[in-house]
């Protein structure tokens, strides 16, 4: 295991067939991502392993390999290893259920810098978020990084991973979750909304938001007022403003909104 280069905050990595198929066969140690020069011959049962274990495959070129691994001794195979081991969206759920309360879910849409994903993850452990879900691809994992910025806050906030976002968002409002999404433009206020609930609040990522066909599938658009020239909060100051509302609204009494049967 070694440092990648190029990072200030280097991320580990494993490198060579043996030392990532172990990886895999163990589950001990979560693997964000693997990059392989090819996936077939020598690399086709890992690659079948890894994609059966949803642990994303890219194919790159020997000399991005080359830059990873110290003096080159990779095997033309070089895996990401995770900071901790992702959840499920089972799991979550059961985690808000154990404690009596209300699911308060966070849904990343493509968030790429660890720092922001790092910095979403303190504050949800502190609003007392039951569970962070990420996207598989193009979004920051759970790297060394994201760990540092967090301040310890990776450790106590289950994070899950998922293949198709528009996917999860169906599952969760069958399972009761009312799900709302931060868009600058939306008409109605974060502070206009029930969040006293089972919710789940969508952040899209930097410079793009939320895709178009992930919004689609939120019962609700939600938007922050904005008094200045800029339309926008960064990610992570914007999911602080909004889960604090929550935090302050699920502190008062009164009748929680519940979603209709069937919905």
């Amino acid at each position: 295991m070694a440092p990648a280069d190029g990072s200030d905050n280097t991320q580990e990595i494993l490198y060579g067939l043996h030392a990532v198929r172990e990886a895999l066969k163990a589950g001990t140690r979560p693997l964000q991502r693997i990059i392989v020069i090819r996936t077939d011959k020598q690399f086709s049962d890992l690659v079948h392993l890894a994609r059966s274990l949803h642990v994303p495959i890219h194919v790159q070129p020997l000399a991005s390999l080359d830059r990873l691994a110290p003096g080159g001794r990779h095997q033309g195979i070089v895996a990401f290893a995770a900071a901790k081991a992702y959840q499920t969206e089972e799991s979550i759920l059961a985690r808000a259920a154990q404690l009596n309360e209300p699911p308060l879910l966070v849904i990343l849409d493509g968030v790429e810098d660890p720092h922001n994903l790092g910095a979403v993850l303190r504050t949800a452990e502190g609003a007392g978020v039951h569970g962070v879900f990420i996207p598989e691809r193009r979004a920051a994992g759970l790297t060394s990084v994201v760990a540092k910025v967090s301040a310890g806050a990776i450790d106590h906030i289950p994070v899950a991973r998922v293949t198709n976002t528009t996917r999860l968002l169906d599952t969760l409002k069958e399972a009761g979750v009312w799900i709302y999404g931060l868009e600058p433009t939306a008409t109605k206020l974060f502070t206009e909304v029930d969040l006293r609930g089972p919710v789940g609040l969508v952040f899209g990522g930097e410079g793009t938001g939320i895709r178009s066909g992930v919004l689609q599938h939120c019962d609700e658009r939600i938007r922050i007022p904005m008094k200045g020239h800029v339309q926008s909060l960064n990610v992570s100051a914007s999911a602080a403003v909004t889960l604090f509302e929550a935090v302050r609204q699920r502190g008062l009494s009164g009748q929680q909104k519940v979603r209709p049967s069937g919905s």
